[in-house]
């Protein structure tokens, strides 16, 4: 039965989610139940996409890559993928009318990160960002209106300046790890090996900037996604004031991480904050 195979896929989804991202699963499991296996299933495709380009480095990743993205709208099409993950992110997909443009910008700056090393201007800083992080909270927000192009537009800008902002993290803490382990460098006009403190405020800066604005959007978010959201700001925010406070040197040398413990922290005030209707 296909609804069987439907369900092994889904929980697929949800282990990819839960073995890649514990910070992102545990928000994940703070969305309402008749949301929740959907961003499982968007985030089962871009955690594999990314994959292909980040770490199969003795395969052929392009190749991997123009099968997985043929399998893809070939699922779309047909609505079933023998490939567990494609076949519930195309569930997904189909079910809310996700815009295929999206799909489409996530997938080129994927592309771009095959033989792009670094990115010296703006445009494509900023192009890159938008393809590889703000389509995915876009993804995330047609699931979260349930479809609802009014709402969609009403929050779309601030689903933009959250998804920069977690990626902006991201490119920070893994400042080290990308520049030693891929090559690559993602902010502009930034010599890693002379990385200093202007440097590091300069981001940060930036960061704080695309925060303040995506929190007005959280408030405004459907009930059934509001808290989850939240609690996944409030993981970064705790992150980047990690990266506020150690050295440039230090970053520059080793990856920053929140722990478990702190983590833990976080999602309890968090909660006792919403349960008190201060959220």
């Amino acid at each position: 039965m296909k609804k069987k195979f439907d369900t092994v896929s889904e929980q697929c989804s949800r282990n990819v989610t839960k073995l890649y991202s514990t910070s992102f699963s545990m928000a994940t499991r703070l969305l309402h139940k008749s949301i929740r296996q959907d961003v499982y299933n968007i985030y089962g495709f871009v955690r594999f996409t990314d994959e292909i380009v980040d770490t199969f480095h003795d395969y052929p990743k392009e190749d991997l890559l123009n099968r997985f993205e043929k399998e893809l709208y070939t699922s779309l099409k047909q609505g079933i993928s023998l490939n567990p993950i494609l076949n519930s992110f195309q569930k997904t997909v189909n079910k809310y009318g996700i815009d295929k443009n999206l799909i489409k910008a996530f997938l080129k700056s994927m592309r771009w990160d095959l033989e792009k090393k670094n990115y010296q201007t703006d445009s494509d800083y900023k192009e890159y960002i938008y393809g590889s992080a703000d389509v995915v909270g876009l993804m995330c927000l047609t699931v979260f209106t349930k479809g609802n192009h009014d709402k969609y537009s009403k929050l779309e800008k601030y689903a933009i300046s959250l998804g920069s902002a977690f990626q902006k993290v991201n490119f920070l803490r893994d400042l080290n790890l990308d520049f030693e382990g891929l090559n690559r460098t993602y902010f502009p006009g930034i010599n890693v090996n002379k990385f200093d403190e202007k440097s590091k405020n300069k981001i940060i800066l930036e960061i704080e900037k695309d925060f303040k604005l995506a929190l007005v959007g959280i408030f405004e978010l459907p009930d059934e996604a509001r808290f989850g959201v939240y609690i996944a700001y409030k993981y970064y925010d705790k992150l980047l004031k990690k990266l506020k406070k150690t050295p440039s040197l230090n970053i520059k040398k080793s990856r920053i991480r929140v722990p478990n413990y702190q983590k833990i922290g976080v999602l309890a005030k968090s909660y006792l904050n919403y349960k008190l209707n201060l959220l």
